[in-house]
């Protein structure tokens, strides 16, 4: 005999069992969340996030698949083409299980089964990660070493300026001393600017005695006549 699911077992026997998961399967996929027992809620929750494993193949032989269970194919089509795009990138966990207290009457517990479907972005592996790590650290290596080496020139250049200045301010008041120096010896030091108001005098006297021999001169002649 084939060994049973685990759990309780649903219907009266296990053809009725397929046939109820197999409506409760349809109505999810229709309308995105049913209302049901607690107990059929777990029971289809596994069954349903397989046949959305098989819709996320997408291939014709997984649509045959599905369509053995669900007959409907409206439902089919709309897993297919509506669901199973939704959660490409989710990795199981398709269905949600909300408990919702118990039903009048005999007191069972309810609980309210819906789909998941926001979107997930897809996580890379451990392995592409660590790639992706090695491939950032070797390209930023390079450019750490450019920026030391741009860090050392400016830093030399900006010394070597530094000590420039340095030599060109030393040199300045060293410069400015001697000028001054030269300009307070050359007056004391020159005697042509001493010795030529001396010269300037006599050529002077000469020409104020001319007129005084030349009025003699007249004299004598006057005296003569």
């Amino acid at each position: 005999m084939p060994k049973p699911t685990k759990g309780p077992r649903l219907g009266g026997g296990p053809a009725h069992e397929k046939l109820l998961l197999a409506n409760l399967a349809t109505a999810l996929f229709t309308h995105g969340r049913i209302q049901t027992t607690e107990t059929k809620a777990k029971r289809l929750r596994p069954y349903a996030e397989r046949l959305v494993t098989f819709a996320k193949r997408g291939d014709l032989h997984s649509r045959r698949r599905v369509m053995t269970v669900i007959r409907d194919k409206s439902a089919v089509h709309k897993l297919f083409t509506e669901i199973a795009p939704l959660v490409e990138h989710r990795e199981g966990g398709y269905t949600r299980i909300v408990k919702t207290g118990f039903r009048k009457g005999d007191n069972a517990p309810m609980a309210v089964i819906e789909l998941i479907l926001d979107p997930v972005e897809k996580k890379p592996s451990a392995k592409k990660a660590q790639k992706a790590a090695e491939a950032e650290s070797a390209a930023a290596a390079p450019v750490e070493e450019v920026v030391e080496d741009v860090t050392e020139a400016v830093a030399e250049e900006t010394t070597e300026s530094v000590d420039v200045n340095v030599d060109e301010v030393a040199e300045a008041p060293a410069e400015e001393a001697a000028a001054d120096e030269v300009a307070e010896d050359t007056p004391a030091d020159d005697p042509a600017a001493e010795e030529a108001p001396a010269e300037e005098a006599p050529a002077d006297a000469a020409a104020e005695d001319t007129p005084a021999d030349e009025a003699q001169a007249q004299d004598s002649d006057d005296k003569k006549a």
